[in-house]
C-alpha cells in the first residue's frame, strides 16, 4: 500500500500581525486620549504633532533636529482629532493593509506605514504656508498603502456599492480608476483644500507616491530572493 505524505514547503508565509498591530496601537492612542480632560488633549498634541513651518535654509532643518520634531512626524501619526478621524483611516488600513501586507509581509508592512507617514507630514509641514499649524493623524500613512496597494495590484478589483434608485448594487470597479480619481481629488484639493476643511491634502499626496515607490522596490527585491532561492 503506498502512502502520500506532504511535504513541507521551505517557503513558509510569515505570520502577518502588522496591521492587527497597527489597528490596536491607533485604538488605544484614540482612547487613551479621549479619557484626557480637554485641556491635557490640547497639551498633548501641541507636543507630540506635527508642526508646520518653512524648512528652506539648512538652520531650518537643524532646529527642527534639535527641538525634536522629527519624533513628531511619527507620533503625530497616532493622534487623531474625533471618532470620525479615526474610523476613517483604520477602514483604509484594513482595506488596502491587509492585502499589502501578504504581499510584502509584516516588517516592510510596518516600516511602509511608518517612513511613509514620516515623509507625508513633512511634505505637510512644508507645504503649509502658515507657520506652527498642527498635523495630527494617520492620512498620509494610509496613503502610502494606498499606493503601494496599486503598485501590488495594479489589475485589481475593489468592490463598491452604488445606489440605483431604491435599491443598493453591489458592483466591483478596477482599483486603478477608483485609486486614480481619489489621486486626482488629492491634487485638486490641495489648491482649493482650505474651501473643503482643515486637511493636510499634500500629506496624502506624499504618502501615496511613497507607498508606490516604496512597494516597487520592496516587489523587485522579493521577486530577487525567490529567484536565488530557486537557484535561477
Amino acid at each position: 500500500m503506498s502512502v502520500f505524505v506532504s511535504l513541507p514547503s521551505r517557503d513558509r508565509t510569515p505570520r502577518r500581525w502588522a496591521v492587527a498591530l497597527l489597528f490596536v496601537l491607533l485604538w488605544a492612542c484614540f482612547l487613551a486620549f479621549a479619557t484626557l480632560p480637554n485641556p491635557q488633549q490640547q497639551r498633548l498634541m501641541l507636543d507630540w504633532g506635527t508642526l508646520s513651518g518653512a524648512l528652506a535654509a539648512p538652520s531650518d532643518w537643524m532646529a527642527w533636529l534639535r527641538d525634536g520634531r522629527v519624533l513628531r512626524l511619527f507620533t503625530a501619526l497616532f493622534l487623531h482629532a474625533d471618532w470620525a478621524h479615526l474610523l476613517g483611516n483604520l477602514v483604509f488600513l484594513l482595506i488596502f493593509g491587509l492585502s499589502a501586507e501578504r504581499a510584502m509581509g509584516p516588517w516592510r508592512l510596518l516600516a511602509l506605514f511608518l517612513l511613509g507617514g514620516a515623509v507625508a507630514n513633512l511634505a505637510a509641514a512644508i507645504a503649509i504656508g502658515t507657520p506652527d499649524r498642527l498635523i495630527i493623524g494617520a492620512s498620509g500613512a494610509v496613503s502610502a498603502l494606498i499606493g503601494a496597494y496599486l503598485a501590488l495590484f495594479p489589475g485589481a478589483k475593489l468592490g463598491v456599492v452604488v445606489p440605483l434608485g431604491l435599491f443598493l448594487q453591489f458592483v466591483k470597479v478596477p482599483a486603478a480608476l477608483l485609486i486614480g480619481v481619489w489621486a486626482l481629488l488629492q491634487l485638486v484639493f490641495t489648491f482649493i483644500g482650505p474651501a473643503f476643511g482643515a486637511v493636510a491634502w499634500s500629506a496624502h499626496l506624499a504618502g501615496f507616491a511613497f507607498g508606490g515607490v516604496f512597494a516597487l522596490i520592496a516587489k523587485a527585491g522579493i521577486a530577487r530572493r525567490m529567484r536565488r532561492r530557486r537557484g535561477y
